[in-house]
């Protein structure tokens, strides 16, 4: 059999990626509770890694698939490459974060102090941006291009912009 099926026939790995992530937050269990939080913080900073390498780059898939013509080779890679980073890694990746890192806060900060809620909101606007690049893949996958890749490179500084603050507030915790 051959392995050259269509791109959209490769499985969706996500639900495979999540499985193995609540199976790490199961074995946790069984770990004394430094034991598990030093785990977990551990998954979580790979997943914000994962999750932000992938908010970097899709925007940067943008500036160059708005500069192609519709229904052009060129064009078609990019919905192929966007749709892969999206689901594969993105998606997962977010998911990842979002379960580790309400994990912490709730087993190791209580929800505690002004620094973590001020994350938690600049976590929000990025989960946020994730959504308006979701739906931007979807409108690109349908050949609209109704921003032009200038835009997109003003869009992709956001995620480094809402890194930058959400580390500063995780290390120093001003507040």
């Amino acid at each position: 059999m051959s392995r050259t099926a269509s791109p959209s026939a490769k499985p969706d790995r996500s639900g495979m990626i999540l499985g193995v992530v609540l199976l790490v937050l199961a074995v946790g269990l069984f770990l004394t509770p430094v034991e598990a939080q030093l785990w977990v913080k551990s998954l979580h900073i790979l997943a914000v890694i994962a999750w932000m390498a992938g908010m970097l780059y899709l925007p940067r898939l943008f500036v160059y698939h708005a500069g192609t013509r519709p229904g052009s080779a060129e064009s078609e890679l990019f919905k192929v490459m966007e749709r892969r980073l999206l689901k594969a890694i993105i998606n997962p990746a977010m998911a990842v974060t979002w379960l580790a890192g309400l994990w912490l806060a709730w087993n190791v900060f209580a929800f505690q102090g002004g620094w973590l809620h001020a994350k938690i909101f600049l976590v929000l606007l990025l989960s946020g941006l994730h959504g308006y690049l979701s739906a931007s893949l979807k409108r690109f996958a349908r050949d609209e291009r109704s921003k032009p890749s200038r835009h997109w490179r003003i869009v992709n500084e956001v995620p480094t912009v809402l890194l930058v603050l959400i580390v500063i507030l995780v290390v120093v915790k001003p507040f």
